[in-house]
């Protein structure tokens, strides 16, 4: 209403002037009147042509890279990092236009918007190019809206206006940091009361089955000294392994653990859910996915990639929009939960609704582990957790407390899950 009611004072005002140059011309004759009536109407007539300058046909591609390569619909990005984004326009016609100005929208999945303006000068052939660079985004999926292309005449009286729709979109994952092996996942698996989990837990074979880089902290004798002279890079013998016991992250969603709706908490705990994912899939390692929301979304433990990628797609939109407690979502999906399972909590609650999820693992027969969120608390504890803490580790429970995303590899690969 804001735009068409200035249009039609705009309209009104010119009007107005053209009525007094007519009444000018016809009361006081003269050649001066008459000069004046006629540049008048030249300039109406441009005014009134600019609404077939060809920009409501305005066409337009659009195309984006992150830092290092093309992303799109099978690339995606990890949380933090921005988006370059170049957009091509071409204009149909040939009336003149001094500029272009562009407004781009990128839309994400709860639909929060960014906007985006840039303006052109349009070449001869009536195209051009402008490009902007996203600020760094958060993880979710992400799509492009229309794209608004508007001019004015030279005397800034009328915008013209076109759109067009290039559809395009991204994901941008969740961060997430390397996890080499976690050493605790053994002992969490057995258990100090489980004897059933045990021959499942994973060893290494003596049987090699090839070659991968070589990491920080791996000892000589997995050195592979013929794959290190040959390529002149340090390589490590990879062994086979005994299958390891199907493992469940189970995620909490549920607004009440983090704080209110603290969403630094609920974060870190997305990033670390995918960070598990993303080192059980490393170790070929059957893991799956119970996600406790407003809806229960559970991908039973699997291997491979496709497993990884349901995973990464449901933690890359997954929301604090739970309005219950974790251990309600456990029991309503009791039948997917079977014996001898190594289930990791992943949730910032604490207090009484954890301790009765692990004790309910325990009694149906699984192997509980709780990596409990405490972002900003750095390495010390409140006496709360503290007395949380000692209590599951007294009942053979291994447990985590992660305050940042960094401190991950650390804790779990230095056996801080004991």
């Amino acid at each position: 209403m804001g735009n068409a009611r200035r249009e039609k004072v705009r309209w009104q005002l010119v009007a107005a002037v053209y009525a007094a140059s007519l009444l000018y011309v016809l009361f006081q004759g003269g050649k001066t009147s008459l000069m004046l009536f006629m540049i008048l109407n030249l300039l109406l007539a441009y005014l009134l042509v600019g609404r077939w300058s060809g920009i409501s046909g305005v066409k337009g591609a659009r195309s984006f890279v992150s830092a290092n390569a093309s992303v799109g619909a099978e690339h995606a990005l990890s949380s933090g990092h921005s988006v370059e984004v170049s957009l091509q326009v071409k204009i149909p016609g040939v009336y003149p236009i001094p500029y272009v100005l562009v407004r781009d929208v990128l839309i994400r999945h709860d639909g929060q918007k960014h906007e985006f303006e840039a303006s052109f000068v349009p070449s001869w052939k009536r195209e051009g190019e402008v490009s902007y660079r996203t600020p760094a985004l958060p993880r979710g999926e992400y799509r492009f809206g229309r794209t608004l292309c508007s001019t004015y005449d030279v005397f800034g009286l009328f915008e013209h206006t076109g759109e067009f729709e290039a559809e395009a979109g991204f994901s941008v994952l969740p961060a997430t940091v390397p996890v080499r092996r976690w050493h605790g996942i053994q002992r969490g698996a057995r258990g100090v009361y489980s004897h059933a989990a045990a021959p499942r837990s994973s060893k290494e074979t003596t049987q090699i089955n090839g070659v991968r880089e070589y990491l920080h902290g791996d000892r000589l004798s997995r050195v592979h000294w013929n794959a290190t002279a040959k390529t002149g890079d340090w390589k490590s013998k990879e062994f086979e392994r005994e299958s390891l016991p199907r493992t469940m992250i189970v995620l909490d969603r549920s607004r009440s653990a983090y704080a209110g709706g603290k969403e630094e908490a609920f974060e870190l705990a997305v990033s670390v859910a995918a960070s598990l994912m993303e080192s059980g899939h490393r170790s070929d390692t059957a893991i799956g996915l119970l996600s406790a929301g407003e809806k229960t979304v559970v991908l039973p433990p699997k291997q491979g990639i496709d497993q990884r990628s349901a995973v990464m797609k449901h933690l890359t939109s997954a929301d604090m929009d739970g309005g219950g407690n974790l251990s309600a979502a456990l029991q309503s999906s009791e039948g997917l939960l079977p014996a001898g399972m190594f289930v990791v909590l992943v949730t910032a609650d604490s207090g009484k609704n954890a301790l009765s999820c692990m004790e309910w693992l325990q009694k149906r027969g699984m192997s509980p582990c709780l990596l409990h969120i405490a972002p900003g608390r750095g390495t010390g504890e409140t006496a709360a957790d503290r007395q949380l803490y000692q209590l599951m580790r007294g009942r053979g429970w291994p447990v985590v407390a992660v305050s940042q995303l960094q401190e991950l590899p650390s804790l779990l690969e230095g056996g801080g899950a004991a």
